[in-house]
């Protein structure tokens, strides 16, 4: 069971460890790639049952943490140990509550900073997106090449012949 329970971790955070670019507007250099192998490398150690054997001709990556390893383990132990322990919700108290924090935080996300920075990201690969949308069929039916140019003509105050 133990191992069940650590697949969604391992396949989830192993490759956001590994891949940051799939959350962040990042670029991850070799060097950096190096690390964030080690440390993914690390973690799924940390989440699998079997103990490995190392040597002198174990891979290093293995080698840098593995005194800490049994630790790492006992930490993933306690933490699905404590999940088991928790009671229960209901699902009508998990809609209450998740109805809550929306009414509390409602007038703390600004709608135009979040549009802005949505944005932001799409000024920076617009050609590429423009170049996709006028290249899928389904987009070409819903004229979304087309609205994307409004929309960033509206938002750059530029007038356009569109």
């Amino acid at each position: 069971l133990f191992w069940f329970n650590c697949s969604l971790p391992l396949r989830f955070w192993i490759n956001i460890l590994k891949n940051p670019q799939f959350i962040f507007d990042v670029q991850a250099s070799d060097n950096v790639d190096a690390v964030l192998s080690v440390i993914a490398q690390t973690f799924m150690d940390s989440c699998t049952i079997a103990d490995h054997k190392l040597g002198r001709d174990s891979p290093i990556n293995k080698l840098l943490y593995a005194r800490d390893i049994p630790r790492y383990k006992q930490m993933v132990e306690r933490y699905y140990s404590d999940i088991r322990q928790t009671i229960s919700v209901s699902d009508q108290e998990m809609n209450s509550s998740l109805a809550e924090l929306s009414r509390n935080y409602s007038n703390e996300v600004n709608h135009l900073v979040a549009l802005h920075e949505l944005y932001k990201y799409i000024n920076k690969y617009y050609d590429q997106i423009i170049t996709a949308l006028e290249e899928d069929s389904t987009a070409q039916k819903m004229q979304l090449g087309y609205r994307l140019q409004q929309i960033a003509a509206a938002v750059e105050n530029k007038v356009t012949d569109l």
